[in-house]
Formats: C-alpha cells, sequence, structure tokens
C-alpha cells in the first residue's frame, strides 16, 4: 500500500463518527432563525407603542427574540415557536446568539390567535441565570409580566418583561406559565462543535459572523431611544 493511499484512509478513519454540521438541516434551519430575528428586531424598533421597549432595552441583560409564536384558534391547542438569546456582555456589546425554544399547552393567546412575534427582555441576574439551565418556566422561579405598551407606558418590576406584536387576529398574549428550553442540536450546528449557553455568553468561547446583522440590529435599536 503506497503512502498516498494511507494518507487518505487515515482521514477516512479520522472523520468517521465526527458530526457534521456545517450541511445539517438544523444549520440551516438556525441560519434561517437569525436572519427571521433579525427581521423581528427591526419590526419592534419601528413599532411607535413600544417606546418602553426602545427606552430601556439598553438595560437589559438579555433578549429573547422569538419570531412565530404560533397557537392553533380560539384558545385550544397547543403553542410554542423557536427564538434566540442574546445577552449584553461585560464590554456593553450584544453576545452571539444560542437558541430556544418556548411552549405550552396554556400561553394565553387571547381570541383567535396564530402568530405573534415575541421579545421576553431580561431585566435581572436571575432571569438570566434561569436562561443557562436547560429548562425552565416563566412565572414560576423567575417572574415575567407583559412589557408596558403605548405613550406613558409605566414601569413593570420582573425578572422579564415580555413584548408581543400580532400578525394574527387577536390582541394580548400572557406567557406565564410557557417553558422554555434549550436547542442543543441548533447550537452545535450553528457553531460547529457542541456548546452551551454559558460558552457563548460568559467565556465566549465560539463565534459566527452570521449573527453580526442581528447583533447591529439590536445596537441600533438601543441607540434610537
Amino acid at each position: 500500500m503506497n503512502k498516498t493511499v494511507l494518507v487518505l484512509l487515515g482521514l477516512v478513519i479520522s472523520t468517521i463518527g465526527q458530526p457534521v454540521f456545517a450541511d445539517s438541516n438544523d444549520a440551516i434551519k438556525a441560519r434561517e432563525l437569525v436572519e427571521k430575528a433579525n427581521l423581528s428586531v427591526k419590526n419592534f424598533a419601528a413599532d411607535s407603542s413600544l417606546s418602553y421597549l426602545h427606552e430601556h432595552v439598553g438595560e437589559a441583560k438579555g433578549l429573547l427574540i422569538i419570531p412565530a409564536l404560533i397557537k392553533g384558534a380560539f384558545i385550544l391547542g397547543g403553542s410554542g415557536g423557536s427564538g434566540v438569546l442574546l445577552a449584553k456582555t461585560g464590554d456593553n456589546e450584544w453576545s452571539y446568539p444560542a437558541f430556544y425554544t418556548m411552549g405550552s399547552g396554556s400561553i394565553g393567546f387571547q381570541w383567535g390567535g396564530e402568530v405573534s412575534e415575541i421579545i421576553l427582555m431580561v431585566m435581572t441576574q436571575n432571569g438570566m441565570d434561569s436562561l443557562l439551565t436547560s429548562s425552565f418556566k416563566l412565572g414560576a422561579d423567575t417572574s415575567v409580566a407583559a412589557g408596558p405598551v403605548g405613550i406613558g407606558a409605566k414601569a413593570q418590576t420582573a425578572d422579564i418583561l415580555a413584548f408581543s406584536r400580532t400578525k394574527g387576529v387577536f390582541a394580548g398574549i400572557s406567557v406565564e406559565g410557557a417553558v422554555i428550553k434549550v436547542r442543543p442540536q441548533y447550537n452545535s450546528a450553528y457553531y460547529g462543535r457542541e456548546v452551551r449557553p454559558s460558552d457563548i455568553f460568559i467565556t465566549r468561547t465560539v463565534s459566527n459572523p452570521h449573527a453580526d446583522e442581528l447583533r447591529s440590529s439590536i445596537t441600533a435599536m438601543v441607540q434610537q431611544k
């Protein structure tokens, strides 16, 4: 067996059992989710009724953006969606995203809702600590309140403030009781190796320039107040 064949054989053996992330379906879906989250941030930034969000987003420790939280008609059936969380770093920049799901059979859509864009503004360290776990329920160990809407909206005190923009025929949403879980497959696919949220937010050992536009959009919303 010649040297070239031995080298090729060695390369084949070395890749057996190694996960392939770059071309996986999860990687494609993760990238699409980041792009949709970027559009949602721009939508929220352009919504004049969300002045409280615009004025206080710079105080947030993190933003969980759910581009499409979906529910069946008239308060029946399950509901849920996928999203990305970005944390504010020590140098007042925004981290790269980690991937999550939010779902519940009892999320309080009102009157025939179908789709809503959601931003959860994480205001306390307790809220961020909850998001570093694999799964938690809003309103249990972590308090949540509807984000103030409209001119002159008054501040709310909670670990997490929930803001929504509706696309279906309904008004309002309550996310108390919803379960938020990490999506480890999307995180691994997006960054090319197995990562935890703490690797993204705290040690910052991974990055993906694909998310730079989303990070810039959040920075622009902070600066527009």
